[in-house]
């Protein structure tokens, strides 16, 4: 596990590196930030938060086709943990019309307690495609040592889509898979509307379920979110 977060860390760190390794002029690096409230933090389908809000952050650097950043939600699993920070960093590029982003992420979780083994990494590769007023997409994220101690590896697949039928409006939706080597296998889907009120401020309304049975935190819900940029 440390090593896997090592190696997160000396990826993030190698992308940092692109980015001072020639001059950065204005145009060339670009950062931007973010704040936002949720109703409930769901992921992949669970509650993070037991069903409450979450407090939600986040600040990106990008220079040229590489990217770096961190992103923090509070979370609530019923113990000390508080809180849920990722950092990350990946390419991104485009070929033959798709945009396509290759990545690694490490999911981090201060306080977490001794033997919880909350914190894990998993590596990204997405593709998608504009096609007209839409956007069509897949992405697969492995992990060989994923959260919590009763699974190892695991795989998550998704394909997703939007679509603007009108100024200022966003139709969103997305349909997932979460392979597990000891846990059982579940299915997660999500539909949802975003509204920019401004360039800066988007209001997100979204319905989540999975295909789990008798688990609360996966049960079908309704999320409501507000997110600020800047």
């Amino acid at each position: 596990m440390k090593n896997q977060l090592l190696g997160a860390a000396a990826a993030a760190a190698m992308t940092l590196g692109l980015f001072a390794a020639a001059p950065a002029s204005a145009e060339d690096l670009k950062l931007s930030a973010n704040v936002g409230l949720v109703s409930d933090y769901v992921f992949r389908g669970y509650s993070q938060t037991n069903e409450n809000a979450a407090l939600q952050g986040g600040v990106d650097a990008a220079y040229g086709s590489f990217y770096a950043g961190t992103w923090a939600s509070t979370v609530d699993f019923g113990d000390d943990t508080g809180a849920e920070l990722d950092v990350y960093g990946g390419y991104r590029t485009e070929v033959a019309g798709y945009a396509l982003d290759f990545g690694v992420i490490g999911y981090l979780y201060p306080k977490e307690p001794s033997g919880a083994d909350y914190t894990y990494v998993e590596y990204k590769a997405a593709a998608s495609r504009a096609v007209g007023l839409a956007t069509i997409g897949a992405a697969v994220y492995y992990s060989p040592n994923f959260f919590g101690t009763a699974d190892k590896e695991a795989v998550y697949t998704e394909v997703n889509g939007s679509f603007s039928p009108i100024e200022k409006v966003t139709v969103s939706g997305a349909l997932g898979f979460q392979y597990l080597d000891h846990s059982d296998d579940y299915s997660t889907w999500n539909l949802g509307v975003t509204y920019a009120i401004d360039p800066a401020v988007g209001l997100d309304l979204r319905y989540h379920d999975t295909d789990v049975k008798g688990v609360p935190g996966a049960a079908d819900r309704v999320v409501a979110g507000v997110k600020f940029a800047f």
